[in-house]
């Protein structure tokens, strides 16, 4: 499943070392000479451009930078890892493999990310024994607190740490904030974030 424009949390493909600032640290240079993908984060950008960030090994190894839109060869969505397996027997693909049935049931648009995400659409090694399963899902329309606390149920019942995002139309919020019922929630945007009481009210309009 492709896009255009590609969307936060999505893999991009096609980033060239010689596509780096001068400055990039080597092990960003080395993982991009390798063909491994990006991931689109939250940013403005100039027109013909996508804010990414280079996963490096170690947790600390994270690069923001540009790329040109044009020069994308691949994009892999979140939701296009839903059904993808892996024999790897790690905690977060066992919780993966677990709650898969269940979130497909409950009707939601979600995908895999993070560490996950990018272990299964790159091949790269990104998980360890420790790491949790980051999940995304895309709500247009407001979804009721009453709702997300089932949701956060069946997430922790999880054989490890499970963290769903809410990708609305005006940014991102974590399901356990939102479900927690907090009269104001930390909405993520492309211009930074912000404290809002409808994550789905439209940003010029809130308070």
């Amino acid at each position: 499943m492709s896009r255009l424009p590609p969307q936060p949390h999505d893999l991009l493909w096609g980033l060239t070392p010689e596509q780096l600032p001068g400055d990039a640290p080597a092990w960003v240079v080395a993982a991009m000479a390798d063909g491994q993908p990006v991931v689109v984060r939250r940013a403005l950008t100039a027109p013909g451009q996508v804010a990414v960030g280079v996963r490096g090994r170690l947790r600390e190894q994270r690069y923001p930078t540009l790329m040109a839109l044009a020069s994308i060869s691949r994009c892999v969505t979140p939701e296009a890892l839903c059904a993808v397996e892996s024999d790897q027997p790690w905690p977060a693909l066992r919780a993966l493999a677990l709650l898969r049935p269940q979130l497909d049931a409950c009707g939601l648009v979600w995908g895999v990310s993070g560490s996950a995400g990018f272990e299964l659409a790159s091949g790269v090694a990104a998980l360890h024994q420790g790491s949790d399963l980051d999940l995304i899902a895309r709500s247009a329309e407001p979804l009721p607190r009453a709702q997300t606390r089932h949701l956060l149920a069946l997430l922790d019942s999880a054989p490890c740490p499970v963290d769903l995002q809410l990708q609305t139309p005006n940014g991102a919020l974590a399901l356990r904030e939102w479900a927690a019922g907090a009269r104001r929630v930390l909405l993520k945007c492309a211009t930074g974030a912000r404290l809002v009481e409808n994550p789905w009210q439209a940003l010029e309009h809130v308070a």
